[in-house]
């Protein structure tokens, strides 16, 4: 007998649909919220808060959702139309081998992918300590003194090598050299960057041309090595002329490769950028992979991107940090020499892993059979006529070109046919790149392919004996390298799966608690969402295999955009830009090219209201253009009236207008359309920045309400989880008019386009791509606006219960706010000596990562809970802001000292509350802050409070001697 229910049968829900799993909050839970806010149903909130002048008209057009098996089986056979042939291509791209023990304790592994930024040092020790190894081997590998913690791709990190080296070298030429055996990719990219800031670049194609741009002037030259035909060739008499010029040796560098060859560092290099895609992660269509940028000592001020630092916590102990914090794009503004503000965080921790796993014994090894292997084939296509003499060079550490004529065709066609691929290189020659996962039989595979009809082919055991590398004496390198214990000792699956294991624990990540992060919408990253992207018919592909190989990949492309036009209202979209620092930055170059394209290259204003993302004007100083800024009023929304004068004070000049919206303050604008027109009537675009898009979904569009361009970051909205800080993928959206200004990318065959590549590969970090496709799949148009729309109403119940102890510093007329809102801790300082920050590292005492402090305003904590928080954490959260404030009362009162109370000493570590004298003002077990020990297990900090002034003096960041912890 079926059980009674208010639903018709045919309106049940299907158990397994994905919806109701994704949001949070059930119909009791907000029904509750409801009446804690005021507000009779969940539509008359949103139809409170978001202005009816930008509400859509109709609903978005998406397919219906389906439940998580459906849509599994769904992209199952999108993949299957991608092509796993065996990839020779190189070209930066190759296959590895991802250690099964990190391929299901990091990449699979949620205590991993869905951690944050470790702005909050005191519980991300884990995956700093991964990043400072990572640090360490790119140091160790290059020679170099200093590495960051990532880069976005090798193309990115040397076009952020380029912009380096120009404002740290003496030379005052505007000229940049690039050798023309550079990856094409990194050749466009470079090229791309370059254009706005007026940077000429010279591409060197010839050993004639090099020798000519060395006898003029430039400010740095880009040398890769291994080159990309394979060449490996000492460099140090051109390393030589280039200092002679007063100008920087930027080296693209293999990483594999330099356990066997000389590295840069012994070359004379100042910057040395490359991709660790080798060092475990799959080629995934090009991305995401770890790049990374090492440089002299004193250009580390000026180096992009982050860097992670060793310092000291409060107990004297050594603790991990970001270093030089300053150069954080979103602080330094148009004083900004980079708007990157993401990295590649969890695929840098895999390649320090695969470092840790391998050691320098290890990675030796696996060079040098690559390196055999390659002289093997050699050998065997000499056997078979294809001299020495028509090898492209004589050198070689895994690539081999052959000049083959007529024959390049041909060639590339019969690979095919025998499930193999080939790179076609300057028209006449083939490419054949050898990897780790290169096997005997393929070997003599090759060896079929270049074979003539009826010729005798070559075995394995004609070489059993051994053979001389392709890599000259002279070059082999002979310095030690990873010599620190943490290479060298967890080499055992039960060391590495203990050592992963020690780092994950001491961490917070969303598997834990709540992130409450304003602006950065830490979301549920379903697991569902997570497991297609290890498949290896996307893992697999080589993102410049023939398209026919990537079928499946350009079906998701087409699917996902369109449904991002949808949600957005745009027109077009590409998914290339690899984070949304790129998105940003490629929506730019379409305003920039549109105007261009209308005969009006001299309007190059871009207007940015005072409340915008830091990364707004470090894109808009990027593509060269010039940054005013607009006036907010006191309730933090755009003042019109200024607005109005500095248009009119610019309109011959004036470019576009980058705005947030929801703005930064965490408020609906009612009067956006009225400034969209305003600066169309100018003859101006506007940017909408999409960081505040889960407000958005299905409740209103950008495209509708005037917006022209805006970038996505699917690592909020669309759930690609952000990894400890990166992977992310930032798709630029514009309108009719501006689809032909989006990215190309030659290499990867999008041409006629008059904006270059933005990324390495032509769709960017394809490989998380599945993950926003499931999500949109599952949600569908209902679920879509379901959860922006759960979002606020539990952004604003959180401002409600929490009025009385922090008020909330925006909010519209009848007091509620967007998805998130700024708590105003300004005023506690002056009553209790407590900062915004104290607070901060206090919840960290009972279990959760803070908010984001001080932005957009010092002293201040933004907090969104997303749509994906249940009822009970969301109270857990409140429950301890509210314990907080009563210590602070406390405080206030007398109780307890300003310079000695639980928040001042925040965060306690176990070893600080077990030590047995207790000297403190306030008992122990105020210090352990445990709410309730039924709802919650205790996260105990493996640190104290780090010092960052200590660590910034004493600027530390590769891994620390191991008699530091004795």
């Amino acid at each position: 007998m079926l059980m009674q229910s208010a639903r018709p049968l045919g309106e049940l829900e299907n158990p397994t649909e994905f919806i109701p799993r994704h949001i949070g909050i059930d119909e009791a839970g907000e029904k509750h919220m409801l009446s804690v806010i005021g507000e009779a149903s969940r539509r008359a909130l949103i139809e409170s808060i978001v202005p009816r002048s930008i509400a859509r008209a109709t609903a978005m057009k998406l397919p219906a959702p389906l439940t998580e098996a459906q849509a599994l089986l769904e992209l199952r056979g999108i993949a299957n139309k991608n092509k796993v042939h065996k990839s020779f291509i190189g070209q930066g791209y190759y296959g590895t081998l991802t250690p099964g023990v990190i391929l299901r304790n990091i990449l699979e592994n949620p205590a991993w992918y869905t951690a944050y930024t470790p702005y909050q040092a005191e519980i991300s020790q884990g995956r700093m300590e991964a990043l400072v190894n990572f640090q360490t081997m790119v140091c160790d590998l290059t020679a170099m003194p200093i590495a960051n913690a990532s880069m976005l791709d090798e193309a990115t990190a040397a076009a952020e090598a380029m912009t380096l080296a120009k404002r740290s070298v003496k030379s005052k030429s505007d000229t940049f050299v690039i050798g023309g055996d550079c990856h094409p990719q990194t050749i466009e990219v470079v090229k791309t960057r370059a254009q706005p800031l007026g940077i000429h670049v010279v591409v060197a194609n010839s050993a004639q041309e090099w020798d000519q741009a060395m006898q003029g002037d430039f400010f740095g030259a880009l040398i890769q090595y291994p080159a990309s035909s394979g060449w490996v060739h000492d460099w140090k008499p051109e390393v030589d002329k280039i200092h002679a010029k007063q100008a920087a040796a930027i080296f693209a560098a293999d990483l594999l490769a330099l356990a066997v060859i000389v590295p840069p560092g012994e070359m004379g290099a100042d910057i040395v950028v490359g991709n660790t895609q080798r060092f475990g992660m799959p080629m995934g269509a090009g991305g995401p992979h770890a790049a990374y940028l090492a440089c002299r000592d004193d250009y580390k001020r000026s180096m992009p991107g982050r860097l992670v630092g060793v310092s000291v916590d409060s107990h004297g102990n050594p603790a991990y940090r970001l270093a030089l914090q300053t150069r954080e794009q979103h602080i330094r503004r148009e004083k900004a020499t980079s708007n990157i503000c993401t990295a590649q965080v969890l695929p840098a921790v895999i390649a320090s892993m695969y470092a840790v796993y391998h050691g320098p014994q290890g990675l030796k090894r696996i060079a040098q059979r690559v390196a055999a292997y390659t002289a093997v084939l050699a050998a065997g296509l000499e056997k078979l006529g294809w001299s020495r003499a028509q090898m492209h060079h004589q050198t070689a550490f895994d690539t081999l070109s052959f000049h083959t004529k007529g024959d390049t065709q041909r060639l590339a066609q019969r690979a095919i046919s025998m499930g193999a691929n080939l790179r076609q290189a300057w028209d006449e020659y083939t490419c054949i790149s050898l990897d780790e996962t290169t096997t005997r039989a393929e070997i003599e595979l090759l060896w079929k392919i270049f074979a003539k009809d009826g010729q005798a082919l070559p075995t394995f055991a004609d070489y059993e004996k051994g053979i001389e590398p392709l890599i000259p004496r002279e070059l082999r390198r002979t310095s030690e390298f990873l010599a620190h214990p943490v290479f060298n000792t967890h080499h055992s699956e039960t060391g590495m799966l203990r050592y992963i294991r020690a780092l994950s624990d001491k961490d917070l990540a969303l598997d834990r608690s709540m992130i409450p992060l304003g602006s950065c919408t830490m979301k549920l990253n379903a697991t569902s969402e997570m497991i297609p992207i290890t498949w290896p018919e996307f893992a697999h592909v080589h993102p410049f295999a023939p398209r026919d190989q990537l079928a499946g990949y350009a079906e998701l492309d087409k699917q996902l955009r369109d449904w991002l036009c949808q949600a957005t209202g745009y027109a077009g979209i590409s998914l290339q830009p690899n984070a949304g620092s790129q998105g940003e930055y490629a929506g730019l170059l379409a305003i920039k090219a549109w105007h261009e394209s209308k005969g009006q290259s001299h309007r190059n204003v871009c207007l940015i209201p005072s409340s915008a993302h830091g990364t707004n004007p470090a894109s808009a100083q990027m593509v060269g253009m010039q940054v005013v800024v607009t006036a907010c009023d006191t309730n933090g929304n755009v003042d019109l009236g200024d607005l109005k004068a500095k248009c009119e004070q610019h309109k011959d000049n004036l470019a576009c207008i980058m705005i947030t919206y929801p703005s930064t303050h965490g408020v609906f604008e009612t009067q956006v359309k009225e400034l969209c027109e305003m600066v169309h009537a100018y003859g101006g675009r506007v940017y909408v920045d999409g960081a505040n898009m889960n407000a958005l979904v299905g409740v209103a569009a950008p495209g509708e309400f005037g917006g022209d361009v805006s970038h996505l970051n699917l690592h909020k909205t669309f759930c690609i989880p952000h990894g400890g800080g990166g992977p992310g993928v930032g798709p630029v959206c514009v309108v009719e008019d501006l689809v032909p200004f989006l990215p190309g990318h030659e290499a990867g065959g999008i041409t006629g386009h008059p904006v270059g590549a933005v990324s390495a590969a032509p769709l960017g970090n394809a490989a998380v791509l599945p993950i926003s496709w499931m999500y949109c799949r599952m949600m569908g148009a209902e679920g879509l606006r379901q959860a922006t729309e759960v979002a606020i109403l539990s952004a604003n119940y959180i401002s409600t219960r929490l009025k009385d102890h922090y008020p909330t510093l925006y909010a519209s007329p009848n007091g509620h706010v967007a998805h998130e809102c700024i708590l105003d801790l300004r005023p506690l300082k002056d009553s209790s000596g407590v900062s915004a920050e104290d607070v901060a590292k206090r919840l960290i005492d009972y279990g959760f990562h803070a908010p984001t402090l001080s932005f957009p305003v010092a002293g201040t904590l933004m907090v969104e809970p997303t749509e994906s928080e249940t009822l009970e954490e969301i109270d857990r959260f409140i429950d301890a802001m509210i314990s907080i404030r009563e210590e602070i009362r406390r405080v206030e009162r007398g109780e307890w000292p300003q310079d000695d109370n639980p928040l001042r000493n925040a965060p306690h570590t176990a070893g600080a509350l077990l030590k047995g004298e207790w000297t403190h003002a306030y008992p122990r077990e105020a210090g352990a802050a445990v709410l309730d020990e039924r709802r919650h297990a205790k996260y105990w900090p493996p640190v104290g409070r780090v010092d960052n002034v200590y660590g910034d003096r004493n600027l530390f960041c590769s891994c620390v001697p191991m008699s530091a912890y004795e």
